[in-house]
């Protein structure tokens, strides 16, 4: 069975999979993936027009937004499950079809007859099911329409996943809205449109950045409302005698399930790769026996695991195929899903507080080493004043954003250089797990200043947002002529988000790689040059040179 994806950075040959995932996803799995998407576009088809009318499911928002987030890259390679997400779908695109004909009756208005996936039906058995995924492929979209404006249609659908996730781990913790589901309906009913131009799909590509901008401050403000502001916090990276659990993802509310259920077990829990961000929350460094952070970047959790003396929970995505030495005592929740792998329902994280306390721990401490984190938004507008003072009297000439998604493609090394060779008079802001090519490296201090400002995950861009905003508005400017420049590495569908909310808000300059998006034609980038000057990344001491040679980014 053949497959296409190019959602990810890593698509094989810079074009895309075309027999199997890089990401270890099968052409089964990717053929029900693109099937749900599609079943997925027919639920909000009718949600959207029944939400213009004022009816809502919340059942329906919140499996859309659900949906979107399992077809992630490296999230849920389990065919079953998507085989049961399909069925569902279809049954909630039948609700939904009946909440908008009751709307309309009580409106007096007449039901449209919609067709496309408002229509569709699915397939008895599983194999057929697949067909029908193939049929509904992206590559067969590319032969309707055109390689530009499928490649733009899948921008547009790529950012509406990175989204969703960011929405999920909100609504994990209580945070919804309303207008935020009725956004998604929306863009979804678009994507179903035979006829769209390149121009209306630029601008609904901005609109999902200003959607994704509102759901960031949702989850914001779902982070902080739980577990408190972030503040600057020392992180052990080495590990401590004990029994061990590790938890993986970006899901806060997981971690604090399984800190809550470990209290007096005797266990030590870590976090891995994007979870290092939690250590700032006072709500969750408050358990003493949160130990620190354990390993590298998520491509390298492999050979993390199988090291891992412990047991190890897997919460979002960044899920690798697991090696047969740790399967046994690996577990996914949430969204995450791997054939044979026990999966948690329900919140109750006992099978993994069992399988830690069997497993043998750390048998004795690491070197003590450390590396702070916690420079969320307010922690660092705290020093605003400073911050102003310090660029105005010369000693920062410059920030640089340096962050994003890190992956095992060559060509990330780039990051490590520039990083590396900032001068000393620069102060580099960073994020998600692409500060682990840097992140323990000592950058030093500024007149009290830290150097190297670790922000949080990648849903923080929008603490980088509003740290740059303030220091436009402190200084009288537009954020593009701040002494500001944005060096940013993507993998998968959450940094398209945040890259469609940067270009929303109108920043220029921005520099991306290691390669463009396999999605993105010629023709379209020659247009996103055009409009908002992005670029590839050369070679670090090159973009480094030219940046710096310019006393003013407009």
């Amino acid at each position: 069975m053949e497959m296409f994806c190019y959602q990810c950075e890593e698509a094989a040959k810079g074009t895309g999979c075309e027999v199997k995932g890089v990401c270890g996803k099968d052409a089964e799995t990717a053929a029900l993936q693109d099937l749900l998407i599609h079943a997925v576009k027919g639920v909000a088809m009718y949600g959207h027009r029944a939400g213009l009318l004022g009816r809502r499911d919340a059942e329906i928002d919140r499996f859309i937004v659900k949906a979107l987030f399992k077809t992630v890259t490296n999230v849920d390679f389990d065919a079953e499950s998507f085989v049961a997400m399909v069925r569902r779908a279809a049954e909630l695109r039948d609700r939904a079809k009946v909440l908008y004909e009751e709307a309309c009756r009580l409106e007096g208005v007449k039901a449209e007859e919609l067709s496309g996936p408002a229509a569709w039906r699915p397939a008895a058995d599983r194999g057929s099911l697949v067909e029908q995924g193939i049929e509904v492929s992206v590559a067969v979209e590319k032969m309707r329409i055109g390689a530009d404006l499928a490649g733009l249609k899948e921008l547009l659908l790529y950012g509406l996943k990175g989204t969703a996730a960011y929405a999920c781990h909100a609504a994990n913790l209580g945070r919804e809205d309303d207008g935020v589901y009725g956004r998604f309906h929306e863009a979804l009913d678009f994507l179903t449109r035979e006829k769209v131009s390149m121009e209306e799909l630029l601008e609904r590509n901005l609109a999902v950045g200003e959607l994704n901008l509102k759901v960031m401050e949702l989850l914001d403000g779902a982070n902080t409302g739980a577990y408190g502001d972030p503040s600057p916090t020392r992180v052990r990276v080495t590990p401590v005698k004990g029994k061990a659990l590790l938890v993986s993802g970006h899901d806060l509310r997981d971690l604090e399930d399984i800190l809550k259920q470990t209290e007096g077990k005797g266990i030590n829990v870590y976090t891995h790769v994007e979870m290092l961000p939690a250590h700032g929350y006072e709500g969750l460094r408050k358990y003493g026996h949160l130990a620190g952070n354990y390993g590298g970047s998520w491509h390298e959790q492999r050979r993390d695991f199988e090291a891992f003396p412990g047991a190890i929970v897997m919460t979002t995505n960044c899920l690798q195929p697991p090696r047969e030495s740790y399967k046994a005592r690996l577990f996914t929740t949430g969204p995450v899903a791997w054939p044979g792998v026990e999966h948690i329902e329900g919140r109750d994280f006992t099978p993994a507080i069992e399988a830690a306390l069997a497993a043998p721990g750390f048998a004795e401490d690491g070197a003590e080493e450390y590396i702070t984190v916690g420079f969320g938004h307010r922690a660092v507008l705290s020093e605003a004043d400073r911050i102003v003072e310090a660029v105005k009297s010369g000693a920062i000439r410059r920030f640089f954003l340096i962050g994003g998604c890190d992956g095992q493609k060559s060509g990330r090394n780039y990051y490590t250089e520039f990083a590396e060779n900032v001068p000393d008079d620069c102060v580099i802001l960073t994020l998600a797990c692409g500060k682990f090519r840097f992140n323990r490296l000592d950058f030093g201090e500024i007149d009290g200043i830290p150097r190297l400002l670790d922000m949080g995950q990648c849903n923080d861009a929008y603490s980088a947002i509003k740290v740059a905003s303030a220091l436009a508005e402190a200084f009288g400017c537009d954020v593009n002529q701040l002494p500001l420049s944005l060096v940013i590495s993507w993998y998968e569908q959450k940094a398209v988000a945040v890259l469609l909310t940067l270009l929303h808000l109108g920043i220029r300059n921005i520099k991306i790689g290691p390669s463009l998006p396999a999605f993105l034609t010629p023709k379209v980038v020659e247009v996103l040059v055009e409009r908002f000057n992005i670029s590839a990344i050369d070679e670090a001491r090159k973009d480094l040179d030219t940046i710096l040679a310019d006393r003013v980014y407009a």
